[in-house]
């Protein structure tokens, strides 16, 4: 490793991690959220994930680097020479913040060296960390036989529009890796893809009680953390009872109001990724699955209630629609019920998402969810699929990775494969590389996300020295 060979790249990094957060929390105070109601042509997802984009390049042009603006959805910033790319692929949007913050989100608090802030951990807190990985490098005098482009898009939460774009006006990496996981690495990601489940309104039935409103969700890959309700009924004080025994022992909590002729329902969940839908409490689904014991005055209405709080309710594999599939390697297709919406004049959506292994693809998941409803007017919408991804343990780049996360741990290197999508799958040799490692408490998407100040530290050391590795 040349005059390097020997340097103790945890204690770089600590000594200089005053200028390390004061980049993390520069980003962090940018509030980018998706928002598509005030998209436009100049901000194609919303101000807020461009003003987070221009934010870093603008501070990476401030540190003296070649940076690169691909309109106004994805950057890049370069270093080295050379004929082989050698990619780092981050984001600066974050997903909404919801309800249950204890700090303002957008304010970075450091408490119990932990930093609590909406991006902290997905995935600013790890960009940053990578950035300045080959900041520290600069300064430390490395002369780079490859190029690195450090490239950073603006809706990886959503729908992967920045990097259409990048593909579209440059040349992807030849390999590389995504700060935008979990250690030791992540060498295969399951393939991707939602049903839209659509119910039309009308069709009335022989039902008493009136399904006026439903909404559960923010994101197709977020479990819902709250859902609320409105019904009308003839019998208010016997569904107020019923509600109440209903949350009984329950890992949720709830509240129902009267209000004139109308009840109103709330349900309070426990989010969670939705790679991980296990790890949450859908306050969606178990608001469908109380409201479906009774009968509905619209057929939509039934259908709806039936599929959300019945067929998928806590059916994290999918068994109930015919999809559950397990790869040796890969693992189980896993299912997020991530957006549920109902009203009486245009009826209602569902928005299940899976993550799927090798075995299986979009057409053949969708065939079996229609074989599975056969009998149901419900419309089913297939979105855009990401397939499986997987690069061989055997691969340079995965050897080095893992090599590198041993010696500075000394903890032991494997592969893994998650239901989580990064950037890492855009390079046919791209991984996903930390930040958090097996003993980090992952709060991803959740409120009061949170990165450990040593975890960061840890993760930028293991980059630098990555990084110095692959460019020899």
């Amino acid at each position: 490793m040349g005059k390097l060979e020997n340097i103790n790249w945890l204690q770089e990094v600590e000594e200089r991690q005053d200028a390390l957060l004061e980049d993390l929390f520069r980003l962090i105070r940018v509030r980018s959220v998706r928002e598509d109601a005030l998209a436009s042509e100049d901000a194609p997802v919303g101000p807020g994930p461009k003003a987070a984009l221009e934010e870093f390049l603008k501070m990476a042009q401030e540190d003296g680097f070649a940076t690169e603006q691909f309109g106004p959805l994805v950057g890049r910033i370069e270093i080295g020479e050379g004929e082989k790319v050698l990619g780092i692929l981050g984001h600066v949007d974050v997903v909404p913040e919801g309800t249950g913050w204890e700090t303002d989100p957008y304010e970075p608090v450091i408490k119990d060296g932990r930093i609590y802030a909406r991006g902290s951990s997905d995935d600013k807190g790890p960009t940053v960390g990578a950035y300045f990985a080959i900041k520290l490098l600069r300064e430390l005098g490395v002369q780079f036989n490859q190029k690195i482009h450090l490239i950073i898009g603006t809706d990886e939460e959503s729908g992967w529009m920045c990097m259409d774009h990048y593909s579209q006006h440059a040349e992807m990496p030849d390999y590389g890796f995504s700060p935008d996981a979990q250690f030791p690495i992540i060498n295969g990601e399951k393939g991707n893809v939602s049903a839209i489940f659509h119910f039309n309104s009308g069709e009335n039935t022989n039902g008493t009680v009136k399904l006026a409103q439903f909404q559960a969700g923010l994101r197709a890959n977020m479990v819902p953390q709250e859902a609320v309700a409105t019904v009308k009924t003839d019998h208010p004080e016997e569904m107020m009872e019923d509600f109440g025994r209903y949350l009984e022992g329950k890992e949720i909590s709830g509240h129902v109001s009267f209000d004139a002729d109308s009840l109103q329902f709330e349900v309070t969940g426990k989010a969670a990724h939705g790679s991980t839908p296990e790890k949450g409490h859908n306050a969606g689904t178990y608001l469908a699955n109380f409201l479906n014991q009774y009968d509905y005055d619209a057929q939509s209405a039934n259908e709806f209630l039936a599929l959300a709080g019945q067929t998928l309710h806590e059916d994290f594999e999918g068994s109930q629609l015919g999809v559950a599939i397990t790869d040796e390697i890969m693992g189980a297709l896993s299912m997020n019920v991530g957006i549920l919406q109902y009203n009486l004049t245009e009826g209602g959506l569902i928005n299940a998402n899976f993550r799927y292994p090798k075995g299986t693809d979009s057409a053949t998941i969708q065939s079996a969810i229609e074989r599975a409803l056969v009998d149901q007017a419900i419309q089913i919408e297939m979105t855009k699929a990401k397939e499986p991804h997987y690069v061989s343990p055997e691969d340079p780049l995965v050897k080095t990775l893992l090599d590198v996360y041993h010696q500075q741990t000394g903890l032991e290197a494997y592969e893994q494969i998650i239901g989580g999508g990064t950037y890492g799958r855009l390079m046919e040799r791209g991984v996903s590389y930390g930040a958090l490692f097996p003993d980090s408490i992952d709060t991803m998407h959740q409120a009061n996300e949170f990165l450990a100040i040593k975890d960061l530290l840890r993760a930028t050391a293991i980059y630098a020295e990555a990084i110095y590795r692959l460019t020899r």
